[in-house]
């Protein structure tokens, strides 16, 4: 007979436990019978007394239970941890090709609800979000140690979400060597992560896949300036394809074929270094902050990228409106020209108005909680019409949304409203999650955060 305490669920309550789900809710709860000390382990039982499962119990949080088995369970020891990161660990060598850096436990979705671990190369960062996992912390620590015997490990459980735990935000060594700055490899190209001072564990693993899926985009883009390859006698041999311009001269710069690029919300500059290293001509890296470009332009160095990339310090609703601003007056002076209308060219132009083949959008989240969705929707329309209008004819939008209380069809909808107010018609190429290190629970909505998506876009006046 087990002598721990237990919650017994209200007959009225929907069964998403039954489906799947492993948190518990203070409104589902009827009663509880013995003592429990929060943090500890109790029992989860229906109505009638059947026990679905053990978790962890926080009485001061409104997620009141986390369920870590669907069964008794005595104790989160050391073994039961080592058990969990063991899976977690085959999972990432069977789904993830470079797997010596990646997100290596993903809290509920590897059934430690609470702990999340990074990986990079042989160090860890920990967050640790939950009462539970802070009452376990010294035998998932020990457990880490003995399953991956990593160089150090380091917590990063400076997250706003504690507070609803009860607890305070913490950041630290907990274990060996844990260098601050690391660089890793993504897709076979070189970053470098800031553990202390870089945003959540230091870097996003979630768009890898992504990262890499924009590599059709980046080729393809020579014959719209009057490039195109013919058969010339060269030291090479003879009749080999070389690119000639539109007055038969030979085009040298190696990158002639590739697409000019726009990333915003850069971060460390993940996009820009897959769009160089898939043969962008130029990119344009953009960020607010000046420390997420300093690690951008350190990484765009380390991979040899130099020479076709610029970063830029804005903000990028500003920045992307200024702009669709310039271009309109361009555009609007143009018009004026055409018509025979004078045009007073001593006025000096407002903005640059440059336009791009591909723009990438992927910012933090917009909305934390449900009130914030409606004001989070107008920024990402925003944001996605000014991109649109800055595309040059049949050329691509990136485009994301990692705000959980956004859903799929929600974000979908509104990048389709913001398509219909610039003139535009958008096809889906892409529509994605996160990757495979993030594995996602079925009837566990919370764990599908991401969208991605992937558009051409075209003018409604050119087709």
């Amino acid at each position: 007979m087990s002598n721990q305490a237990s919650v017994w669920l209200n007959k009225s309550r929907r069964p998403r436990l039954e489906e799947g789900h492993p948190w518990i809710f203070a409104n589902e709860i009827g009663k509880t019978e013995g003592e429990a000390t929060p943090g500890d382990l109790v029992e989860v039982r229906d109505h009638r007394g059947q026990l679905l499962g053990t978790g962890y119990w926080n009485p001061n949080s409104q997620i009141t239970v986390r369920i870590v088995a669907y069964g008794a369970l005595e104790r989160m020891d050391a073994e039961f941890f080592r058990r969990r990161f063991e899976r977690a660990a085959s999972h990432r060598r069977r789904f993830v090709s470079d797997g010596t850096s990646c997100r290596l436990v993903y809290g509920e979705a590897d059934f430690v609800p609470g702990l999340v671990v990074d990986r990079f190369n042989d160090v860890l960062v920990v967050q640790v979000l939950t009462l539970g996992m802070e009452v376990a912390k010294e035998a998932w620590l020990a457990a880490l140690i003995d399953v991956f015997a990593p160089r150090g490990i380091y917590e990063r459980s400076d997250v706003g979400v504690r507070t609803l735990e009860g607890l305070e935000e913490r950041t630290g060594v907990l274990y060996g060597d844990c260098p601050r700055l690391i660089e890793m490899t993504e897709n076979g190209l070189k970053v470098q992560v800031d553990i202390v001072g870089g945003q959540k564990t230091g870097y996003f693993f979630d768009q890898r896949e992504n990262r890499a899926s924009i590599k059709p985009l980046i080729q393809g883009w020579g014959e719209r300036s009057g490039i195109k390859l013919e058969q010339r006698d060269t030291e090479e041999g003879v009749g080999v394809l070389v690119p000639v311009n539109a007055n038969g001269g030979l085009v040298t710069f190696p990158y002639w074929d590739g697409a000019t690029v726009l990333e915003c919300f850069a971060h460390t500059g993940s996009f820009t270094l897959h769009a160089c290293d898939y043969g962008a001509k130029k990119v344009t890296c953009l960020d607010i902050s000046e420390h997420a470009l300093e690690t951008a332009r350190h990484n765009v160095e380390i991979n040899g990228f130099t020479d076709r990339v610029e970063f830029v310090a804005a903000d990028a609703f500003e920045y992307l409106r200024k702009q669709v601003a310039g271009r309109d007056e361009r555009q609007a002076r143009a018009n004026a020209k055409a018509s025979g209308a004078k045009v007073d060219t001593s006025k000096p132009l407002v903005a640059e108005g440059r336009t791009w083949d591909v723009i990438i959008l992927d910012p933090p989240a917009f909305a934390k909680t449900k009130r914030a969705v409606e004001a989070a929707c107008r920024g990402y329309k925003d944001i996605n019409l000014q991109a649109m209008k800055l595309l040059n004819e049949g050329g691509y939008l990136v485009t994301a949304s990692c705000s959980y209380h956004v859903r799929p069809e929600l974000f979908l909808e509104t990048i389709q409203e913001a398509a219909k107010d610039a003139g535009k018609i958008i096809r889906r190429i892409e529509w994605n999650g996160a990757g495979k290190d993030h594995p996602q629970l079925a009837g566990v909505e919370e764990g599908h955060y991401l969208k991605f998506g992937i558009f051409e876009v075209r003018s409604r006046k050119e087709l």
